[in-house]
Order: structure tokens, then sequence, then C-alpha cells
């Protein structure tokens, strides 16, 4: 009897792994199942994807298929041949990737919701006067939290934060004043929001262990009731960026509470990144004194241009005058933007690379690139590509680099912070624009500085890889003041 039970689970066992296997065939990207039947690489994916592809890539080369909890995925890596995908509208879907991640982090469902339209849509309130209008504001925001944060103690008096919760805590603020237009709930749906953020990664994996699973419920439930509460207190009068997206959101007709639930993915989508960018790069030039000096240097020669023209520029930094500043910004992206572009194959595809060879792609797979591992970090494109040089971007006359060769083939993708073809980020220059902003003034009006003069910058969190900019496991300590003389603004 028990030699039968054990015959029978081995014969179970192996019919499993048998309907859970393919072969690949002649005309496909190598595959590679992993040992675990059914979950494959999930848990190695899950952990430290860029790690785990850098693997991947080392023993396969530039595209290869792996199994993830039961979903091919095949993964390109060649900057070069992204066009492939990128430009393929017939047989790739964006949208039914995306859906499938609005529901589960979410709770969203937007079927009837045309994506094209809703594009325009942001591409009208993110450009043009619109756009100046938006950036107008978020700097007026920026340097009234600024120096309404430094008040009720002495002025000149050092105060000590953790560089992240500073640039987090207070681009947060400013962009919820700047696109939400309400002040009432701010430092409730922030802290809401941070536990919310924290754990996102693991939502989206599925590996919420039963506690975070409570919390993640608890602090969505929440932010809900918070947005809709600032939205609805204000049904008359000037509308919000957000009150306004609702209101395309009712003519596409998305009932009430999809509306209320598309509030919290509007929230993450425009302030889950800014705070961390702007950690980031005051973090590198803070532990890099030569970058810092270059920019400090860059911010003097503006500030003593003609005063008609740093009137018109109203003490803000303009992309056109500030090379530095750009080549430092771009080199910060591409040292933490990790973003994962995903399409899901829905028609027979054949993927040609830049080399001419071809692969066939099955029906139901998945196709990803990862920019952050191929071009950002890859040595033939960038030397030293794990090193912070913030004059990567420049050319000797100061203008902005973006030839960079590999094969001997120009690249049109040599970074990708914000994706690229019809999907790339819409609100780019609004992002850039309110970052260097921020930067510019925390320098300007402020003295900041390291605790300790040996810090380096923590290592980042390997789980956030795939979901936008890096976040940092741990802190670096800084301490600031009010400049004894403040320039004009």
């Amino acid at each position: 009897m028990i030699w039968a039970a054990l015959l029978g689970v081995s014969g179970l066992l192996t019919l499993v792994l048998l309907y859970f296997s393919r072969r690949r065939q002649d005309d496909e990207p190598p595959l590679d199942q992993g040992a675990l039947p059914w979950l494959g690489h999930a848990l190695e994916f899950g952990r430290d994807a860029a790690k785990f592809l850098a693997r991947m890539k080392e023993k396969h080369g530039d595209v290869f298929t792996v199994r993830v909890a039961g979903q091919y995925i095949t993964v390109l890596l060649d900057a070069n041949s992204f066009d492939s995908v990128l430009n393929d509208t017939v047989s790739l879907d964006f949208v039914k990737s995306k859906n499938q991640l609005l529901e589960r982090i979410f709770f969203l469902k937007l079927p009837g919701l045309q994506p094209a339209a809703e594009r325009e849509w942001m591409e009208q309130h993110f450009h043009g006067f619109r756009l100046s209008n938006l950036s107008g504001t978020m700097k007026a925001n920026i340097k009234s939290l600024l120096l309404s944060d430094v008040k009720g103690g002495s002025a000149s008096g050092w105060r000590q934060d953790g560089l992240f919760n500073f640039c987090y805590s207070l681009l947060f603020r400013a962009g919820y004043l700047t696109l939400f237009d309400s002040a009432d709930n701010v430092t409730s749906i922030y802290k809401e929001f941070r536990k919310f953020d924290k754990l996102l990664s693991k939502l989206v994996r599925g590996s919420l262990k039963k506690g975070e699973t409570h919390t993640v419920n608890s602090s969505r439930k929440r932010l809900w009731e918070l947005l809709s509460a600032d939205w609805l207190s204000r049904a008359s009068g000037s509308i919000s960026w957000q009150q306004s997206y609702n209101r395309f959101l009712e003519k596409e007709g998305v009932d009430m509470e999809m509306q209320r639930r598309a509030s919290l993915l509007q929230l993450w989508t425009t302030q889950c990144n800014n705070g961390p960018a702007a950690f980031w790069l005051l973090g590198f030039l803070l532990t890099h004194p030569e970058a810092m000096e270059a920019l400090k240097s860059e911010i003097r020669q503006f500030n003593l241009q003609d005063p008609a023209v740093r009137h018109r520029t109203s003490g803000s930094p303009d992309s056109r005058r500030t090379p530095v500043f750009d080549s430092i910004l771009s080199e910060t992206l591409r040292l933490t933007a990790a973003v994962l572009i995903s399409r899901v194959v829905v028609g027979d595809k054949v993927l040609r690379m830049a080399s001419g060879q071809q692969y066939k792609l099955r029906r139901g797979d998945k196709v990803i690139l990862f920019p952050f591992l191929s071009p950002q970090m890859d040595p033939e494109i960038h030397l030293e590509p794990q090193s912070f040089k913030y004059d990567r971007f420049l050319n000797i006359d100061m203008s902005m680099k973006d030839t960079f060769y590999k094969n001997e083939g120009r690249l049109k993708y040599y970074t990708m912070p914000w994706g690229a073809g019809r999907h790339a980020c819409v609100g780019k220059e609004f992002a850039v624009a309110t970052i260097k902003q921020f930067v510019f003034f925390v320098l300007t009006h402020f003295d900041l500085e390291t605790c300790d003069p040996q810090a380096k910058l923590p290592p980042v969190n390997p789980s956030r890889y795939g979901l936008g900019m890096l976040q940092p496991e741990g802190e670096l300590q800084v301490r600031y003041r009010l400049k004894r003389s403040q320039p004009e603004t």
C-alpha cells in the first residue's frame, strides 16, 4: 500500500512537471524555466530583478525567456532592438498588462476608458500654458513649504533630518497642493501614502504577509476616504487638476466609485517619483564635492546674468542655460530610474533584432524591456556605469551630449528613465521642472551638509526594481539651515 501511494504521488508529480513545462523551439529565444515547478524564477526575480536579469543576460545573451509564477516572459536587453517592441501595436498589447496591475494594486477597473482619450487629456494638461501654470504653482508651493518648515525656531539654527524623508515629504506635500489643491488632510494623506507605498513591491508580486495585507488594505481604504473628502468638499468654484480629471472620467462613463479609486492611482503616479529622484540627486551632490561645486558655480553664473534676464526667469533654473544641472539630473536618473516596460503577446510576433537575427514569440507570453540594465548600466555604452559622473552628459563645449554608441552603431536609446514610444511618461516636463526647482531652491536658500562628512549614500532597496524611481534602504542624515543672506527670487 505504501509503495502504491508513493508511486501514485511520483506519477502525479511527473504529470505536473510535464504540464507546467514546455520545450524551446528552434526559432525561439533561449528558455530558462528555473528549478521550481510553476514558480520558476519568481522568488529570485522578486527579490532583486536587476541582479537576476544580469545573471540571465550573462548566461543567455540579450534575449531569453524565463518562467515566473507560471508566466513565460521574454526579456529583451539589446537597446538597438527596442523599437521592435515599442512600435508594435498589433501583436503586442500594453493595455492588458496595465489593467492587470491597476486591478491588483488599486482595485481599479476602467474597461470603458479609451487609452488614447486619456493620454490626449493628459497631454493637454501637461503641455503648453497649463504646464506653465502648474509649474508656477508648484514653484510657489515648494518655496512656501520649505520656508514655513523652518519657522518656529531659530531661523539660522541647524535642523537635522533624513534626506529621503526631507525630500519625499516636501515634494509630496507641494505636489498634492498643486494637483489636488487642498491642504486639509495632507499630513494624514502623506502618512497613509507612505505606509501603502512601502509595501507596494510586495503587493505587485503577491508576496504580502497576513499583517502586511491588512496594512495595505487599511491604507488603501483610508486614502480613498481622505481623497474623496477633499474632492467632494469643493464642488463649486475653481477646480483642481484632479477634479478636472474626475470630470473627464465621468464623461467617459466611469462611475463614482471607480473615480474615487482612480484618485489614489493618480496620487501615486504623480507623487511616487519626484521625492526619491530629488533625494538621489542631492545625495550624489553631497557625496561628490566636485559635482556640487560645478553646479553651484553654474548657479552663481546664472544669478549674475543681466538683471532683465534674471527677472524674466524669476530665479528659476532654465534648461537652456543650465547644462551642468541637466547633466547631473540625467546621470542621477540613469543610475536610479528602473522602469520595466511590459507588453502582452496577443498575436503571432517575430522579434527582429538589430543584428538581423529573428525570434518567434508565443501568444499569451509577455515581453519586457528593462532599460536600467541595458542601456543605462551597460559598460559598452557608459564607461564605469556604476559610478556617478556629473559630466557624463556634457560635451567639451558644454552642450548636452546625446551621442552614445554600441557595436559601432549610434544608439537611439542610451538612457530611458521616462520610458519611450507612444507610452512614454506624459508628465516628464512637469517632473523635470519640479525636481530642478526644488534642488535649486534648497541650494540657493539653505546651507545643507551631511551630519557625517564621511557618510556614503545608502544602498538601493532591490525590491523596487521595475516600479520607477528606486528608493534607498536606509537614510542619509543631513542638517540644514537658512542662509544668512537670501538670494532674490
